[in-house]
């Protein structure tokens, strides 16, 4: 294998250790990998992947390795690729990867482009840059696409826009809806991950400090109960009415940004939007004030205007910019604005990160045996295979649940029955 670009070969064997080490955590994968391997229900098929380059992402990637498909990787993110991983991919597992921890935007898109020139027949996404590119600069290929999977919010909302303007060309399903994707990943996987990146960025003690949550999704949710759980005083702000009631019910304040940036100490943003924190956020925060991401794009924070505020910028500590004001305030921005999960910590715990990736496996072997009775949409994942995903992981952990019998059934299927 001669096609790949990755920052060092030599920290393969570190990379390969780190890979086994998550493998442990990930049980439902491990599972599926062994039906795979024997049914090979992926032989011949091509994938393109653009995901986060992890130790979880590489166990995704054997075993979809292990279901036939020949399969290349590139990063979803300039700051999230664990380079070691990289390296062991090509050298153990003889996957070409296109990605390397801290590249440019040009090297971006070239290493994207470097995965589509594999010719995918699947496409995997994680913020969907990959399938815009393919629609937008590689339509030669699209005629090979039967279909693809999404990872992230971001990515089913801009593949919903595609669809609604008549531009996607293939069916997609949206991973990141499952409930054992959403439910689990989004609120405990990212509340522990988005956490853990902070603190490994400032080193700070978050007890006490009012911590400001931008958006109330399923992400919000676990960073606001971890947040709390650490003795932070949260505070969430929201523009849509229904999960704004269901923080002030969870006992978190709320309000507006433009409140809460009078006050806050530390603001996450977490919606899939832009300009979220703006330049009349920074022109009131605190001297201080530690502004970081978890939202996929580095759009949330309005980093254009805080540069154009700003009379010194330099770096205190590793992913922690210090931005000088006029008036003497200083503003820390964390990560670049990119997801400070990833680019300062290691993301989600394998343990989760197995559901989510179990869904891409049995997702991407649904879209084979089905893409031909599929319409050009984004397509809700099977009920099926979110309660099969459940099922092993519940196996795995050594938990029973009860089975309903059947007069329960029958009583379920009545509508005779009254009081």
């Amino acid at each position: 294998m001669d096609k790949y670009d990755v920052k060092d070969m030599h920290l393969a064997e570190g990379g390969r250790r780190r890979i086994e080490w998550a493998e442990r955590e990930m049980p439902v994968l491990r599972l599926i990998r062994q039906r795979f391997s024997t049914e090979r229900p992926l032989e011949g098929v091509r994938i393109s992947a653009c995901l986060h380059v992890t130790t979880e992402t590489a166990n995704l990637m054997h075993t979809l390795q292990e279901g036939g498909a020949e399969v290349v990787l590139t990063a979803s993110n300039p700051l999230s690729t664990q380079d070691d991983v990289a390296a062991s991919l090509v050298t153990h597992f003889e996957i070409p990867v296109f990605a390397i921890k801290g590249e440019d935007h040009v090297t971006y898109y070239k290493h994207i482009d470097a995965a589509l020139d594999h010719h995918p027949n699947l496409t995997m996404d994680d913020g969907a840059d990959l399938v815009s590119t393919l629609h937008k600069e590689r339509r030669e290929l699209l005629e090979g696409v039967i279909g693809g999977t999404e990872e992230t919010t971001t990515g089913v909302i801009r593949l919903r826009a595609m669809a609604a303007d008549g531009a996607l060309m293939f069916p997609v399903l949206a991973v990141n809806d499952a409930m054992t994707k959403h439910l689990f990943d989004n609120r405990y996987g990212t509340g522990q991950s988005t956490i853990d990146g902070i603190v490994r960025a400032t080193n700070i003690l978050l007890a006490g400090r009012n911590f400001v949550v931008a958006g109330y999704g399923w992400c919000g949710r676990g960073l606001a109960m971890r947040a709390r759980g650490m003795g932070a005083n949260v505070i969430v702000t929201e523009v849509d009415p229904l999960p704004a009631l269901e923080a002030v019910m969870d006992g978190f304040r709320v309000m507006p940004m433009m409140e809460a940036a009078k006050v806050g100490d530390i603001f996450v943003t977490l919606t899939g939007d832009i300009n979220v924190v703006d330049k009349h956020h920074f022109e009131i925060m605190k001297d201080g004030a530690i502004v970081a991401n978890s939202g996929h794009f580095n759009v949330e924070i309005n980093i254009p205007a805080l540069e154009a505020m700003a009379v010194d910028k330099h770096l205190v500590r590793p992913y922690v910019e210090q931005y000088q004001l006029p008036d003497g305030r200083q503003i820390n921005l964390l990560g670049e604005g990119r997801l400070i999960n990833l680019a300062a910590a290691e993301g989600h715990p394998a343990s989760v990160m197995d559901m989510s990736f179990a869904n891409q496996a049995l997702c991407l072997e649904y879209m084979v045996k089905n893409a031909d009775t599929l319409v050009n949409q984004v397509h809700s994942v099977p009920g099926e295979i979110d309660h099969e995903i459940a099922r092993l992981k519940l196996a795995a952990m050594s938990i029973q649940i009860d089975v309903l019998t059947s007069q329960q059934v029958a009583y379920l299927n009545s509508w005779k029955e009254g009081t």
